[in-house]
């Protein structure tokens, strides 16, 4: 029998208390103790959710000033880091996108310029809509876009292999779509935030797409391979129609081209036109906000802004709360000096040559992922492995990026990613379905991640 998360509830501070304790006997400082015993307290409610998500992320502004690792001040400047401002104007911008109903357009023009007669063709273009939508708003969203017609498309062809190739190419694309831009997922978030607060700048926007792009250009065909391989199709199959384009749409699509373009040409080429327009004190998150606002004051059908408050107060605040828990950890990982201690003990674990390392670490947060959320996982294991990267000498994005887009690749289970759950509940497949198909899809995105970034790197 398994332990209550009523149970867990009690047990998390205890087994906090006794790991701080042990620390203390093991001759460590007892900053180190106690930052380690929050870690621990925190990190069984994140991975077992006995608290919800939200709440469980409290524990570390509450009791990391409260033992006076960092002072309330520091701890509370969390909720107001840039990247969760980043964050929080994306999610914003993605709403106006989803409320204009653009995203589907996009969706539907891409599958119909790619699908033709045969089950490769048609898998793939589902994917490519969804990996390219999802760069840019929540999978989960990209997804329930997108599976009424792939479930109608799936169910036209009368082949239950190519319905379990279609569903799960629109789930596993969504997630991996999602690892191409630095908000396209909330892990790649987190990652920016570790990553500025160990190594002391900001890693940007098109920073990100220099490594998440070639990931999801490389897995993308080779997941669509992979799924659609053996199967064919009798007869040509009916794809979706687009309509004529509404104002909202149109309104929407440049705001979001718009966005995209400062984003990306903000520091480069040559300075970028922050540096040609001399307007060099605005970030990612500035832009990001300039979005949602453009959003919440265009007009679109009906007279009506394309973003009103009704929908915009539906953003997943949950995950905002989360991400500045994780950001205020990792000021108490640095400030208690635990960061060093973990990278002194785990130093000799990187003793590997550098692609094996990579790879392992890889296939370890893939599978870990299939039981735990891919955000809680990344939020307590990047402060980890910056400590380690930096007690070894090694750039720390280089172990950070592909462990943190492998916290993305999880295809085994329904409960590991919302878009696998969204599929599933399709009741067109089953558990073993997935999970036959996703063993492999594992292996093969970590082999992937691994290898790009060390080569990019």
């Amino acid at each position: 029998m398994g332990i209550s998360k009523q149970s867990l509830i009690w047990l998390a501070p205890l087994i906090a208390l006794f790991a701080g304790i042990m620390t203390v006997e093991l001759g460590q400082p007892a900053d180190i103790a106690i930052t380690l015993g929050i870690t621990v307290w925190v990190g069984i409610w994140w991975v077992t959710e006995a608290v919800p998500i939200p709440f469980a992320s409290l524990i570390p502004f509450i009791f990391l000033p409260t033992f006076g690792i960092i002072d309330f001040k520091e701890a509370s400047s969390a909720f107001g880091s840039h990247v969760i401002i980043l964050l929080l104007g994306a999610f914003l911008l993605a709403k106006g996108l989803e409320s204009s109903g653009v995203h589907k357009r996009i969706a539907f023009s891409i599958i119909n310029a790619i699908g033709g007669t045969s089950a490769f063709r048609i898998v793939f273009a589902f994917m490519v809509a969804s990996s390219i939508l999802s760069m840019w708003i929540s999978n989960t969203a990209t997804v329930l876009a997108l599976i009424p017609v792939a479930t109608a498309i799936a169910l036209s062809a009368k082949n239950r292999d190519f319905a379990v190739a279609l569903l799960l190419g629109l789930a596993f694309s969504a997630s991996i779509g999602g690892v191409g831009t630095l908000i396209g997922t909330p892990p790649n978030v987190i990652f920016a935030s570790v990553y500025e607060t160990f190594a002391g700048q900001e890693f940007g926007f098109v920073e990100w797409m220099k490594y998440g792009i070639p990931v999801v250009v490389v897995t993308i065909p080779v997941v669509a391979l992979y799924l659609s391989r053996g199967i064919s199709l009798q007869h040509k199959l009916e794809l979706p129609e687009v309509g004529i384009w509404r104002k909202s749409e149109k309104r929407a699509l440049l705001i979001f081209f718009i966005i995209a373009m400062m984003w990306i040409f903000r520091k480069h080429p040559f300075g970028g036109w922050a540096e040609l327009t001399g307007i060099d004190q605005v970030g990612d998150a500035t832009i990001a906000l300039f979005g949602a606002m453009l959003m919440a004051i265009v007009i679109g059908d009906d007279d009506k802004p394309i973003l009103d408050w009704q929908q915009a107060k539906t953003i997943p605040w949950d995950m905002l709360i989360l991400f500045s828990s994780g950001i205020c950890l990792a000021k108490g990982f640095a400030a208690s000096g635990l960061s060093e201690l973990i990278g002194q003990q785990l130093s000799s674990a990187f003793a590997l040559p550098m692609f094996l390392l990579l790879l392992s670490l890889c296939l370890s947060l893939s599978f870990l992922t299939e039981v735990t959320s891919n955000t809680a996982t990344a939020t307590l294991f990047m402060p980890i492995l910056a400590s380690v990267a930096i007690e070894k000498g090694i750039p720390i994005e280089l172990i950070m990026i592909p462990a943190v887009i492998s916290c993305s690749f999880a295809f085994c289970l329904p409960v590991a990613t919302a878009p696998n759950s969204i599929v599933f509940a399709s009741g067109q497949l089953t558990i073993s379905d997935m999970a036959k198909k996703g063993i492999g899809l594992n292996i093969i995105g970590a082999v992937i991640v691994s290898t790009v970034v060390y080569i990019i790197q």
